[in-house]
């Protein structure tokens, strides 16, 4: 090569070179945009909707199937999308009792007659039974218990009931936001039958674990919005180390559902609601 050789780009070449840098990153913050823009729209528009309904089937000490449906969570404003959609499942799938495990207030404009608009239209054979969320702990309804019962709802508070001759319900107040009175809700339950436990916060299973056969929560709405292989960026107090799905200690099972609402914010992000079916069988 000659000394005198030149192998400094040219001005066209550096211009070229620039231009392309500046066309890449034109296409970056586009396709940057559109995924935003996607994520939004799925979050706060599409999501929220997709109600997936998940069914298991567990083994107890109980004379014939058990099919519960387990709510929670529901955040409503009346009857709307979401709450038909729910309605339809109810009516296809039959189950022998509702479970509302808290929290069927929504946010702060909404009130109690909202609530009572999807009660009323809740049927099964052994029932349908609720134990107070924290949003209910927040603000009390006078006169409670005519409300619920006027409503077809049975209330349960800190108290059991007999469901079957071989199921008995145990009902606790929320744990952190209310009076959680496990003594007084085991009161009289015999210890042959098959004990579920319904309350909101699943943190408290540490207390009730042992004690019952199965136990019914929600609350944590699964973190509502999730990224890809990390934990929630928030969960709200009392729910400790669970986030949704089942959970063992001491021979006690553990259900934390997603539930069916937003709070905070009407978003949802690779965490659809979910509404429960849960089938217990006599054991083999």
């Amino acid at each position: 090569m000659s000394p005198f050789s030149d192998n400094t780009p040219s001005m066209s070449t550096t211009r070229n070179a620039a231009a392309q840098r500046k066309k890449l990153k034109a296409v970056l913050l586009v396709v940057l945009l559109v995924a935003v823009g996607a994520a939004a729209a799925d979050g706060f528009l599409i999501e929220p909707y997709r109600i997936q309904v998940t069914h298991y089937e567990v083994q107890g000490a109980v004379a014939a199937p058990l099919k519960i449906a387990h709510l929670s969570d529901l955040h409503t404003h009346g009857l709307g999308r979401r709450e038909l959609r729910l309605l339809d499942v109810l009516a296809a799938e039959k189950p022998d009792i509702i479970v509302i495990t808290g929290d069927s207030l929504g946010n702060r404009r909404a009130d109690y007659e909202m609530c009572r608009e999807v009660y009323e239209q809740l049927h099964a054979p052994l029932g349908v039974w609720f134990v107070r969320g924290n949003w209910e702990n927040e603000r009390p309804l006078r006169r409670e218990r005519a409300f619920y019962q006027q409503a077809g709802v049975h209330l349960l508070l800190n108290a059991n009931q007999e469901i079957r001759p071989d199921v008995w319900l145990i009902g606790l107040d929320d744990p952190y936001s209310g009076a959680a009175k496990p003594d007084a809700a085991l009161a009289g339950v015999p210890s042959d039958a098959y004990k579920i436990a319904a309350f909101h916060s699943p943190a408290y299973f540490g207390l009730m674990a042992g004690r019952t056969d199965l136990c019914l929560t929600g609350h944590t709405h699964g973190g509502q919005v999730r990224l890809p292989f990390l934990r929630p960026v928030w969960l709200p107090k009392g729910c400790g180390r669970f986030i949704e799905g089942w959970y063992e200690e001491q021979g006690s099972r553990m259900y934390v559902s997603r539930g069916l609402g937003m709070s905070l914010l009407p978003v949802r992000f690779l965490c659809r609601p979910e509404i429960t079916f849960i089938v217990v069988n006599p054991k083999r």
